[in-house]
């Protein structure tokens, strides 16, 4: 059965570049394995299978797809896909914000678009509180995964990992050169980062709210221009150590090095003792047309 096909640049307003991404928008009653299936063809980090939620509550369910495996959250598949569905005309355009909710694997949960002239210029997804759990990974062994010095490790914030709907392992660089320097070996970083999180999410502070950043995979393809998930749990993190204030916006550009430059805005909220990411961003749509799924 043929469905329709969409393919997203997603935290970017300029085509190629951003993160790429891959949107089934009819993906009803397509099997799991099919749906692995269409993910692995389309060889992207995450495509999205958009279906009728199971709540009605929300006004679509996600399903998100690696080459491998299907995740309950992640952040540049929410953000490009209501952009598309947006644009589409499933969120009715109304100037200024439009909230709704959306049935992830991860719950249901809230997203604002902003519209302005009738047209989608901004997705903000609130994602799930924040979880930390601390990690024994030596310093030194990290910074060799890496391929950097143990000194470009910076030794004034903790490896962690983060999640907000998946878990990433925060890891500080203490300089960008040290972090553009960043040569993973995959096999010695999945030894150390397996088990703690699905990436080593390497970041260095900028002034007055901004961040440099890199995320580095071990299995698949080796660096992800842009990281939505992560990204809510580095603001979460640095609010926690002290780097962020609640409500302060935090700029990440991620991708450089890949020379896909992205650009992720994360406002962290506190209620209640917990810690909850906003993560906002624009999309780009470059290619529609047909699959068979």
């Amino acid at each position: 059965m043929k469905r329709r096909l969409y393919q997203l640049d997603v935290f970017t307003t300029k085509a190629y570049e951003g993160n790429p991404l891959a949107v089934i928008t009819d993906g009803d009653e397509i099997s799991k394995e099919r749906m692995q299936d269409v993910a692995r063809e389309m060889n992207l980090s995450e495509t999205v299978f958009v279906q009728r939620p199971t709540n009605n509550r929300a006004l679509a369910r996600l399903r998100i797809f690696t080459t491998t495996q299907e995740l309950p959250l992640a952040g540049h598949p929410v953000i490009g896909t209501w952009f598309l569905l947006a644009q589409l005309g499933v969120v009715p355009a109304a100037e200024g914000q439009v909230h709704i909710l959306q049935q992830t694997g991860a719950g249901i949960l809230p997203v604002e678009l902003s519209f302005h002239d009738g047209r989608p210029v901004r997705v903000t997804m609130t994602q799930k509180p924040a979880q930390f759990r601390a990690t024994k990974i030596p310093r030194k062994a990290m910074a060799a995964a890496l391929g950097v010095g143990p000194r470009d490790i910076d030794a004034d914030l903790p490896i962690e990992a983060v999640s907000t709907g998946i878990f990433n392992l925060m890891v500080p660089i203490a300089s960008r050169q040290a972090l553009g320097k960043i040569s993973m070996n995959p096999a010695e970083t999945a030894k150390l980062v397996r088990g703690v999180g699905q990436m080593a999410y390497c970041f260095t502070l900028g002034g007055a709210g901004q961040v440099f950043s890199r995320g580095m995979l071990f299995s698949g393809q080796i660096e992800d221009p842009a990281t939505g998930s992560a990204g809510g749990s580095l603001g979460a993190y640095l609010v926690r150590h002290g780097k962020l204030k609640t409500g302060e916006q935090l700029r990440i550009l991620q991708g450089v090095e890949m020379k896909r430059p992205s650009h992720i805005e994360v406002v962290v909220d506190s209620g209640r003792g917990k810690l909850t990411p906003r993560v906002s961003g624009s999309a780009v749509c470059i290619l529609e047309g047909h699959i068979e799924a």
